[in-house]
């Protein structure tokens, strides 16, 4: 059988390979009629060919044996922002709409979540909201994705008339730990936050411009000190 010499010859080029036996040369007779040797034995040889060249580089630390990627994602370790509960009722509305099943929102299920809340969209605004998130081009949100629209929203990435923010704004999913409900609440928490933090700059701006210009009065008053002095002389 075809199966049985190729293996045998498989087993044998190993062993030559890995120093077991010595190479013995032999003659090979040539095809009565010239022929080639069939497609189906070339191929098995190049095939052969290829394993072997493999082995050998592994072998000689050329390179690395290749492995499945076993990369799993963990919500929790990844999205550190969100608390377990915020990340367990993004989960939850995610498999609401999830009629499928299948782990994937599609566009027409995306399409029925935005009636459910009530801020239906055009199927290119639809197209547009996976776009922005869809890392990995196959046109529908996983549930990496769809916490990728909460996050751009936390950070305040998202415009305000975009598909995705009206999402975040109308999922009433408590987006703080401080208790701070809807993501609407959520973006005017973060505007004071940025309006406090540029009122501390700019009262850091403030000391050091008081700081200069009693600086400035001590050098006057040296100079008219001075001044005063040489009067007297």
């Amino acid at each position: 059988m075809a199966t049985d010499e190729l293996s045998s010859k498989l087993s044998r080029r190993l062993q030559i390979e890995e120093g077991a036996e010595d190479p013995v040369a032999v003659d090979v007779p040539e095809h009565e009629n010239g022929s080639e040797e069939k497609p189906s034995t070339a191929n098995a040889d190049s095939e052969l060919g290829a394993k072997l060249l493999r082995r050998g580089e592994l072998n000689e630390g050329q390179g690395e044996p290749s492995q499945p990627s076993m990369k799993v994602f963990n919500p929790y370790t990844e999205f550190k922002e969100f608390s377990r509960k915020q990340i367990k009722d993004m989960e939850k509305m995610f498999k609401m709409y999830d009629a499928g099943k299948d782990n994937y929102i599609d566009l027409m299920e995306l399409k029925l979540m935005m009636e459910k809340l009530g801020a239906p969209q055009t199927h290119i605004g639809l197209k547009n909201m996976i776009k922005e998130v869809d890392e990995d081009l196959d046109n529908k949100l996983s549930f990496r994705e769809f916490l990728l629209i909460f996050r751009k929203a936390a950070a305040g990435e998202l415009s305000e008339d975009s598909g995705l923010c009206v999402l975040a704004r109308l999922s009433e999913i408590d987006v703080s730990t401080e208790g701070v409900k809807g993501a609407k609440t959520f973006f005017e928490a973060k505007v004071q936050a940025i309006n406090e933090s540029n009122r501390f700059e700019a009262e850091i701006r403030q000391e050091q411009e008081a700081k200069k210009k009693q600086a400035e009065e001590q050098k006057q008053r040296r100079a008219a000190f001075k001044e005063l002095q040489s009067a007297f002389k």
